[in-house]
């Protein structure tokens, strides 16, 4: 018991352990998917404004030479530059709108250009066939950084951060590109490695390197969006705030449901109905002498309760929980099996020997016990003669039910005895109207023999009582000759206790009771020869099958 015990316990503390960090874990983990499908959202959106900025501006330079080629206006004229000129204000992406003429420059949004000046080199060609020319630096941006588009005679000079002009965080970067890998403009300093890395794969988000990033192509061009780690992070512990108290609830939750079941488990019932369903029940036998001859005559099956650990549990520690959780008819059902699985033979063979069975409260008051001994002891060859049954008087809740249970058990063979008789609450007016064959004297009134004490002459009365209704007796716990010769005297038919024998496991009672046979074998000639029917030992019990 102990070792399962510490077993549960062991268990217990594990599951608590595990029952307090998985929640919390839980939460911590949802904490960061929550936080993390939070920020890539905001990088989607973010995505989406970069793409929408950068094809408007495409589209605005497209749109704005467009115009001009067929505007019909003398290149190069006032009214030609005044025209671009106008384009250039209205379109706030250019910055500067060019013609160009026999492969170098002729004049410019803002007038005539000086000579020489020949397009510049192509970085790629986009949608609708237009050139593009990235990281230009032109004599009217004073050295800043331009890009240039051309499509036809014209180009236009556009800052590059209106291809990427959007508000984002400082932790956020940006990388624009066409879907040949060329990077149009970037934000914020990105990973350029990183970003044509993530632009070839073919996840669109998630995390990489400790980057949070989203990847969106549309219409030739490709955004990657990155988000530095500590800026996750820091949403990670604010959704920590929010999810893990709830994770603290549901941990203390769980390990109060396993201290729950962990006590319920290591509860007496607990242990009993685990010990049936195991069947570890075991039968001990008592055997039952004749005072008058020493013949063992049968035995009282005693339950035992061996663990796996090979600890006996006393039956004073199990069956009073047993009966009080109703535990007791599934392990007098298992006695029940025992007692036909290892004896059988023995009382096929010895029709004279009987077993005595207790039975509980329950059985007596339902009956539900009879149908279940006439099920198990069909085809086994034993007469249900061979087969007592013994009440308590703590087990007669109900005189009118027990009157019916007793009088249907000796209609079938089986004789009926009041156990510890004395120790109830039993009158003679009840013993007078039950039909019972014999009554057993409990082993307190057997101790006082021979003593001064209050309840010495109490023996005497049972033992009177018995003979005037005319049943037999047997005293319980008998441990001296003293005793035995004065409940001989007085005429008691039988006993049982470590005078004669210990309760003994089957195969010791088996060779207990060939032993007595063999020693008492003469008397017993004499006693079965007095024309005792074969299914019934008649000096045993010769009230059976007789209705009161």
């Amino acid at each position: 018991m102990r070792l399962r015990r510490w077993r549960i316990i062991t268990l217990a503390v594990v599951l608590g352990i595990v029952g307090a960090a998985l929640p919390v874990a839980v939460m911590a983990w949802l904490s960061w998917r929550v936080a993390e499908e939070r920020e890539l959202g905001i990088l989607d959106v973010l995505a989406r404004k970069v793409v929408n900025r950068a094809e408007l501006t495409f589209a605005e330079s497209y749109y704005a030479m467009d115009v001009l080629q067929k505007s019909g206006l003398v290149p190069c004229s006032n009214d030609h530059i005044a025209r671009m000129r106008t384009e250039t204000i209205n379109v706030l992406s250019i910055e500067e709108i060019g013609y160009f003429e026999n492969g170098f420059l002729k004049c410019t949004s803002w007038g005539p250009a000086p000579a020489g000046i020949a397009p510049p080199k192509v970085d790629y060609t986009g949608r609708n066939g237009l050139k593009v020319s990235l990281r230009i630096k032109p004599a009217v941006s004073l050295g800043q950084r331009m890009t240039a588009l051309q499509m036809g005679s014209y180009n236009v000079l556009v800052v590059p951060l209106r291809f990427v002009d959007v508000f984002i965080d400082n932790g956020i970067a940006i990388t624009l590109m066409n879907d040949t890998g060329k990077v149009i403009n970037t934000r914020n300093d990105p990973d350029l490695e990183l970003a044509a890395t993530l632009a070839r794969d073919e996840r669109q988000r998630g995390l990489d390197e400790g980057q949070l990033y989203t990847v969106l192509k549309r219409n030739g061009l490709v955004v990657v969006a990155t988000e530095s780690k500590a800026i996750m992070t820091a949403e990670f512990l604010r959704q920590m705030k929010i999810f893990v108290p709830f994770g603290g609830f549901m941990a203390l939750f769980i390990i109060g449901i396993v201290y729950w079941m962990s006590r319920e488990r290591l509860s007496p019932k607990a242990e009993l109905d685990l010990a049936i369903r195991n069947r570890e029940f075991i039968v001990h036998y008592q055997p039952i002498v004749e005072l008058e001859t020493g013949i063992c005559f049968g035995a009282e099956a005693l339950v035992r309760w061996l663990r796996p650990d090979g600890t006996l549990v006393r039956p004073d520690l199990f069956i009073p929980i047993a009966e009080e959780t109703g535990l007791i008819m599934p392990i007098t059902n298992q006695v029940v099996e025992i007692v036909i699985a290892e004896l059988k033979s023995l009382l096929v063979n010895e029709r004279t020997l009987h077993i005595a069975i207790n039975l509980c409260a329950e059985d007596i008051t339902t009956g539900r016990i009879l149908d279940f001994l006439d099920g198990k002891l069909q085809s086994t060859g034993i007469h249900r003669e061979q087969i007592w049954l013994e009440i308590t008087e703590r087990g007669l809740v109900d005189i009118d039910a027990a009157r019916v249970t007793l009088r249907r058990a000796r209609q079938a063979g089986h004789a009926v005895a009041i156990d510890d008789f004395g120790t109830g609450y039993s009158s003679l007016q009840y013993l007078q109207g039950l039909p019972i064959d014999a009554l057993k004297i409990d082993k307190s009134f057997v101790d006082t023999i021979g003593k001064d004490s209050a309840t010495s002459s109490v023996i005497l009365h049972i033992i009177t009582m018995s003979q005037e209704l005319g049943l037999l007796s047997t005293a319980e716990g008998v441990e001296t000759e003293d005793q035995a010769a004065f409940l001989r005297a007085r005429g008691v038919n039988f006993a049982q206790g470590w005078l004669f024998s210990r309760p003994l496991p089957a195969k010791e009672f088996i060779g207990f009771h060939k032993n007595n046979k063999e020693t008492f074998g003469a008397a017993r000639e004499i006693v079965t020869s007095a024309d005792l029917e074969p299914t019934l030992a008649k000096p045993m019990h010769p009230y059976a099958g007789k209705t009161t």
